[in-house]
């Protein structure tokens, strides 16, 4: 008797709970029914494919509404629904959700996942420090031609035997960064950089897979039974610990007339601001705005690299193209420095299609709306999570002539001249559009040349197909590959 009692407690509560979603639901933009408790996510499988939200927009439009539980996410489709969604009053939906795997990662601070004032001060401080360390002028290009430099070498010492690419490219990337945080750069020999890199690179995977979606929906679970959770975890702090022990050198070594790297120019705001009450320049905030550069800057650039090499191995024609228009224009020891692009639009369109077509980042860390708003004719409450499917931007048919075709020409006008498109939204828009685009293009196109300039890509002896499937992640990442840098 008492079991069928608290048989039917659970059915009423359960339909209670069914009623007032359905409620909720109201006014809302159209999507999957929710329920209790898993609301609609059941809907949709993000891993399997691109197809999953393209699916769902299919049946319910370019704005649609999922749950996650109780609490709603506005998934935007398509060019149009992302830009209008984003940019039309970006400010209300500026928001970062606050989760327990962001809090354990960011605490609320730095720049990536913070809101508000920190948020704020933060974002406006990193565009303000890169730009005094040289990202509008030839300070920071040196680095990166540094960096080219030694990949070059790299390569060049494998004397066309068939070898991964990856840790290189990644360490080059992650160099560019650590020249403009800490002041300096890493040996490819160095453990203690090759355990950092290692520890962002667990982070990201972690970010995407399923035990992350279980350690956000039940805490209590990744606190004390998932071991990729608290690995994810001991990643984070050993990365902040990695950077406090920089920060620490940076002290010992004295206030410097003039700040060579982010550290400096943040311990010297950090002076500037100690007697201000209301001041968001402490410690923690610089160790988190660093490991924010480090993860955001080195890992998505890195990638998009590893796929322009890959995709120079499986369209040979565009390769050499870009090696012809390489040859026409610069002597063989012209060092590449990013005002080259003007004279090389072929090539800059190539760059611009491999961050298009591999489309790294299917979903951008979620939005949140700030305050009530308006998106594209819904009202929105405040605390509701906005979804914006970047890659469904870089693919629609409405905007790219063919979107699934590797085309250097989406990027060219009839006479062969380099065109910007506005469909073109790899680093998002709106208000938490990506700082660090400009940095991110110069470091593609100075070390992609070097590299074209140098070397004929040609895959492994006895490989007839190029595989340019991605694996799923919080990056879209290329299967482990091999390929041959025979000297031209």
């Amino acid at each position: 008797m008492i079991s069928v009692a608290l048989i039917s407690l659970v059915l009423f509560l359960l339909g209670a709970q069914f009623l007032k979603l359905q409620w909720k639901s109201r006014g809302f933009p159209p999507g999957p029914t929710p329920f209790p408790i898993i609301g609609s996510i059941w809907w949709i499988n993000f891993r399997a494919d691109h197809g999953s939200l393209k699916k769902l927009a299919k049946k319910y439009g370019n704005i649609c509404t999922l749950w996650l539980g109780h609490k709603p996410m506005v998934v935007l489709y398509g060019f149009q629904a992302v830009k209008d969604g984003l940019t039309t009053n970006s400010a209300d939906v500026s928001g970062r959700l606050q989760t327990y795997v962001f809090n354990k990662m960011a605490n609320g601070k730095g720049i990536l996942v913070s809101n508000g004032l920190i948020w704020k001060h933060q974002r406006h401080f990193g565009i303000g420090a890169l730009r005094k360390l040289g990202m509008s002028n030839k300070g920071m290009e040196r680095g990166i031609q540094t960096e080219a430099r030694y990949l070059v070498e790299f390569f060049r010492d494998k004397a066309g035997r068939a070898f991964d690419p990856s840790f290189p490219v990644v360490h080059a990337i992650s160099n560019v960064i650590c020249a403009v945080v800490f002041g300096h750069r890493f040996s490819l020999k160095d453990e203690t950089f090759r355990q950092l890199i290692e520890a962002c690179n667990y982070i990201v995977a972690f970010g995407n897979s399923y035990l992350y979606y279980i350690s956000e929906v039940f805490p209590w679970v990744a606190e004390h039974l998932l071991g990729p959770t608290q690995k994810a975890s001991s990643c984070c702090d050993f990365v902040h610990a990695f950077v406090r022990q920089e920060i620490k050198s940076h002290r010992e070594k004295g206030k410097i007339d003039k700040p060579e790297d982010f550290i400096d120019i943040y311990l010297d705001q950090m002076e500037k601001t100690k007697d201000d009450p209301g001041s968001t320049f402490d410690e923690d905030n610089m160790v988190q705005s660093v490991f924010d550069f480090f993860l955001g800057g080195s890992e998505t650039t890195a990638t998009t690299l590893r796929w322009a090499l890959l995709y120079m191995l499986a369209f040979p024609d565009v390769q050499e193209k870009v090696q012809k228009e390489l040859d026409a224009v610069l002597s063989p020891s012209h060092l590449i420095c990013y005002e080259d692009r003007k004279k090389l639009p072929y090539t800059y369109a190539v760059i611009h299609e491999i961050m298009r077509f591999s489309s790294i980042v299917l979903i951008t860390i979620p939005r949140e709306a700030v305050k009530d708003t308006t998106v594209l004719g819904y009202r929105i409450p405040k605390g509701t999570v906005i979804m914006p499917n970047i890659d469904s931007t870089l693919f629609d048919p409405n905007y790219w002539e063919t979107p699934h075709q590797f085309n250097p020409g989406h990027f060219l006008d009839k006479d062969g001249n380099f065109v910007t498109r506005e469909a073109f939204l790899a680093f998002s828009a709106g208000h938490r559009v990506c700082l660090g685009e400009a940095l991110a293009k110069m470091e593609l196109f100075i070390i992609f040349c070097s590299l074209l300039q140098t070397f004929k890509f040609t895959p492994p002896e006895g490989v007839k197909e190029v595989n340019t499937d991605f694996i799923f992640g919080s990056t879209m990442k290329p299967h482990p590959y091999k390929l041959r840098a025979v000297l031209r």
